[in-house]
């Protein structure tokens, strides 16, 4: 699973294997392993609270490269890297 970004020890990957609907990627953090929707919602696993806000700042930030990336995945193409969040 391609790794995307990475920002304060976060780790964002998402599948580029023609994976499942709804749109999702994916996060872990020092053993915490969730999904999150593209607006950023923790919809699998788990994973601390702090890290949560940190990361649906950056999927807002980020929505459109996000999706652009789905599409990629969905057509098992290379994924582009997405800036971290500062």
């Amino acid at each position: 699973m391609p790794s995307i970004s990475m920002f304060f020890g976060i780790i964002i990957r998402m599948f580029n294997n023609g994976e499942h609907n709804p749109p999702h990627f994916h996060a872990s953090y020092q053993g915490y392993n969730g999904v999150f929707n593209m607006e950023g919602e923790l919809i699998n696993g788990e994973m601390p609270k702090k890290q949560c806000k940190l990361i649906a700042a950056w999927a807002e930030l980020h929505k459109e490269e996000l999706l652009a990336n789905w599409e990629l995945a969905m057509e098992e193409q290379p994924l582009y890297k997405i800036e971290p969040l500062h």
